[in-house]
């Protein structure tokens, strides 16, 4: 995994939360990881990681992530087993 994708993933899991984080770069990370992306209807995009299956929403127009959606994916990547660790 590339340095930016760990520092994509230590954005995720700062505390506080951190809004602004760029969803490409979320994607790029969880695409490192071995998750399978897919498109969905509208803006949805279909996420599997480890058998663990979620659905997100793309942010529009902007290309930030609010802090809402980095609480959900922090809770996704821990119950697919995905830690510090392991990058």
């Amino acid at each position: 995994m590339k340095s930016k994708h760990r520092e994509t993933f230590k954005k995720i899991f700062k505390i506080p939360v951190q809004s602004g984080i760029i969803w490409k770069e979320i994607e790029s990370m969880l695409k490192a990881l071995g998750a399978d992306i897919s498109e969905g209807r509208g803006s949805r995009v279909r996420i599997v990681l480890n058998d663990i299956r979620a659905v997100f929403h793309r942010p529009h127009p902007k290309k930030e992530t609010d802090k809402g959606a980095i609480v959900s994916m922090k809770r996704f990547l821990l119950e697919a087993g995905v830690n510090e660790d392991d990058l």
